[in-house]
C-alpha cells in the first residue's frame, strides 16, 4: 500500500489532499479485511461487495462508499500493473456502491454576493487583504487550495488573467474581472506592511507568510454573519456561485467547466478545449463583476509591492 500511495504522489503527481484521501479510503478497506482475517491478494469480487454491504450498514454516506471502493479499485490496478502477477484480475471491477440522490451545490444569489464584497475601510491590511481574496475567489472560481499556493506573479495584469495550479498539480489560465483587479492592486499596496522579506506568496497571514487556508475560512464565515447571511458561507460557496451566475448569464456550459478546472475522471467524456480567447469573450460578456471598467489597465505592481516589509 505504501508504494501506491508513493505512486500517486510522485508518478501521478496527485496532491497532498489527494493523497491523504486514497490513504484514508484505503485504511477502512484494511479494517475490513483484518476484522476477517483476510489477505487482499486473495479477495473474491462478493468480499468486495460484503465491504461495501458493511459500510453501508454502519451508515456511510452513498458518495463516502463509492469514493472508498473507487480508491480500492484503483489499488487494485496498480497491483494488476506492478505486481509481475500476483493477481490476474481485478476483484473490484463491476462492484457497484448504491447510488444516492446528488446534492446541489448551494449558492449565494448576486445580491447576496454585491452585499459580501462591499468596499473595505482602505487603511486595515487585513480587510483589504479579506477583500481581495474573496473577490477572486469569485470573479475567477478558484478553489481554496489554489488561492493559498497563487504567488505574486500569478496575475498578468495587462492580460486579466491568472495562472494557477488545480487537482493532479494541473495548470490553468483563468480571466479576473476588473473589481478583482482593482482589489487585488489595493492589497498589494499594504501587503508590505505583513509580508515578511522573502515571501512569495500573493495573499500573507499575520506572521509574514502564506496565509492559511483555515484563516481564510474562519475570515470569510465571519465576514458573512456580519453581512447579515444566515447561511453557512465558505470558499468553496462562492466558487459555486462563480459558476451558478456565470452558466445562468452565458449557458456556455463547456466554458465553465474549463474554468473551473473540472475533469470527470469516471466518465469517457472529452471536455471540448477552448482557447483562451474565448473564454475571456464569455467571461466578459457574462460575469457579474467583469463587465465595470477597470481602474488597473496597465498595473504594474511597483517593487514594493512585491517585496516584503520595508
Amino acid at each position: 500500500m505504501a508504494s501506491f500511495l508513493s505512486h500517486l504522489e510522485n508518478e501521478r503527481r496527485l496532491s497532498s489532499n489527494s493523497v491523504a484521501g486514497y490513504r484514508r479510503d484505503l485504511a477502512h478497506f484494511q479494517h475490513f479485511l483484518e476484522a476477517r482475517d483476510e489477505l487482499f491478494l486473495q479477495l473474491k469480487q462478493h468480499q468486495l461487495r460484503d465491504f461495501v454491504a458493511s459500510r453501508h450498514r454502519k451508515g456511510a454516506a452513498s458518495k463516502s462508499i463509492q469514493r472508498n471502493l473507487s480508491a480500492v479499485r484503483t489499488f487494485y490496478n496498480f497491483i494488476l500493473r506492478e505486481g509481475e502477477g500476483v493477481i490476474s484480475a481485478n476483484p473490484a471491477k463491476g462492484v457497484t456502491a448504491p447510488k444516492g440522490v446528488r446534492k446541489l451545490p448551494s449558492t449565494l444569489d448576486v445580491d447576496q454576493m454585491a452585499g459580501l464584497l462591499t468596499e473595505v475601510d482602505g487603511d486595515d491590511p487585513l480587510a483589504v487583504r479579506d477583500h481581495a481574496m474573496f473577490e477572486l475567489i469569485y470573479s475567477s472560481g478558484l478553489r481554496l487550495s489554489e488561492l493559498v499556493q497563487a504567488d505574486c506573479d500569478a496575475i498578468q495584469w495587462d492580460e486579466a488573467h491568472i495562472s494557477v495550479v488545480g487537482k493532479g498539480k494541473k495548470g490553468r489560465i483563468v480571466p479576473v474581472g476588473a473589481k478583482a483587479l482593482e482589489a487585488v492592486q489595493q492589497w498589494l499596496s499594504l501587503r508590505p506592511q505583513l509580508a515578511s522579506a522573502e515571501e512569495d506568496a500573493l495573499f500573507v497571514g499575520q506572521r509574514g507568510g502564506r496565509v492559511a487556508a483555515r484563516t481564510i475560512q474562519q475570515r470569510l464565515s465571519k465576514l458573512a454573519k456580519e453581512k447579515g447571511i444566515s447561511q453557512r458561507v465558505y470558499p468553496h460557496l462562492l466558487r459555486h456561485s462563480f459558476a451558478s451566475h456565470l452558466l445562468e448569464s452565458s449557458g456556455n456550459l463547456r466554458a465553465v467547466q474549463e474554468m473551473l478546472g473540472h475533469e470527470n475522471v469516471s466518465t469517457t467524456q472529452i471536455y471540448t478545449h477552448l482557447d483562451f480567447q474565448h473564454l475571456a469573450e464569455v467571461y466578459d460578456r457574462a460575469h457579474p463583476r467583469a463587465k465595470q471598467k477597470s481602474k488597473v489597465k496597465g498595473f504594474v505592481p511597483t517593487e514594493a509591492d512585491n517585496s516584503g516589509r520595508e
